[in-house]
Parts: structure tokens; sequence; C-alpha cells
């Protein structure tokens, strides 16, 4: 294969970056001051996303309950994505739309965040969830692309959206990842305090 078509991809994933970092850092330092306030209030954070934003969520869920950079105490974070049984029962005897948001609506209390991950902004199952954390005065934490679709018309001025300006899902979930990882980053020194970069 022509090496000049990787290239490219490196090149335009590098000009994103890049272009996001100025765009992206406020909102990013918003949502990591929204969720270490949860935290440290005893709430949760739960996170839901399709496909790539399936693994996106789950990966931040992992870097939680786990650890990112330093070992610590595991922080209460919950995938909506990953019970089978949940997703395949609410999808057969209510609608797929419904898969997150029924398990907000068990899961989910007042003061919690959920991280809401769509690249285009208007993923049925993940408005639907935005709507039942609202109802349960939830906050929210939107990573989606393009113009943020109609989850950028859902969230009130006590939600957070980090919004990629950028039209290529893969594009998209590249920054994605990048501002979990800021976000992983910043609750580790907001709870624990500056440490040297590796």
């Amino acid at each position: 294969m022509n090496t000049q078509r990787i290239l490219a991809h490196f090149q335009e994933s590098a000009e994103l970056k890049m272009k996001s970092a100025t765009l992206l850092a406020q909102p990013i330092s918003q949502a990591i001051e929204l969720m270490f306030n949860a935290l440290s209030n005893g709430n949760k954070i739960l996170s839901c996303g399709n496909g790539g934003s399936a693994g996106d969520s789950q990966h931040f869920a992992a870097e939680l309950v786990g650890r990112f950079e330093r070992e610590r105490f595991p922080l209460p974070a919950i995938a909506l994505t990953t019970d089978t049984s949940i997703i395949t029962a609410v999808g057969n005897d209510y609608s797929f739309n419904e898969i997150f948001s029924k398990q907000v609506q068990a899961f989910g209390q007042a003061g919690d965040i959920l991280l809401a991950i769509s690249t285009s902004g208007n993923s049925g199952n993940v408005l639907a969830a935005v709507e039942a954390a609202l109802e349960r005065e939830m906050r929210v934490v939107a990573l989606t692309g393009k113009d943020g679709g109609k989850i950028a018309q859902m969230l009130t001025d006590a939600d957070v959206h980090i919004n990629v300006p950028h039209s290529r899902t893969a594009r998209i979930q590249e920054v994605h990842l990048v501002a979990i990882h800021s976000i992983c980053d910043g609750l580790d020194v907001a709870l624990f305090g500056e440490e040297d970069a590796n």
C-alpha cells in the first residue's frame, strides 16, 4: 500500500489534535472539576456510547476503577455498555434506544455524572441517557463531534460539552481518547496533587 495514504492519516490526526487543544482545554478542565466534585462528594460516574464510543466509555471506567498512571484507590465509574443481559433484555423488551436510559434510571442518583459519548451527537440511545440523567439531577459531560448534534441542544449551563470540530468519525474518536486521558490525569492531580509527567 502507498505509504502516503498512511502518512496522511497521521498528519490529519496530528493537525486536528493541535487545533482541538486550544478549543477544548477549557471544557476539559471544566469536566475535570465537575467529576472531581462529584467523586469528592461520594458520587459516581456512568458512561455510555456506541461502537468505538462504547469502547471509549469502557476505557474511561477501567482507568478510574483500576488506575491511570499512578497507584491510588479505585474511583467509582460504571460503563453502561458491558452487561449483555441488560442490554439485550432492554433492547428486546423495549427498544435499543432505551438500553442506556434504563440503566441511568436504575443506577444514577442526583449528583452523579453521565459521560455521554457520541461522535455525531445524535445517537438515539445516548440522547435518551442524557435525558434520563438530567431528569435525575445528574450532570452531563458530553463528548461529541461535528456540530454537537441534538446532544448540544439538550445540555444545560451546569453541564460540559467537549465538541471536536471535525466531520470524520475516526479523527473525532482519536481526539476523544486524548480528552479522556486528559480527564483521567486531571482527576489524579486534583485528588492527589502534581506529579512529574512521564
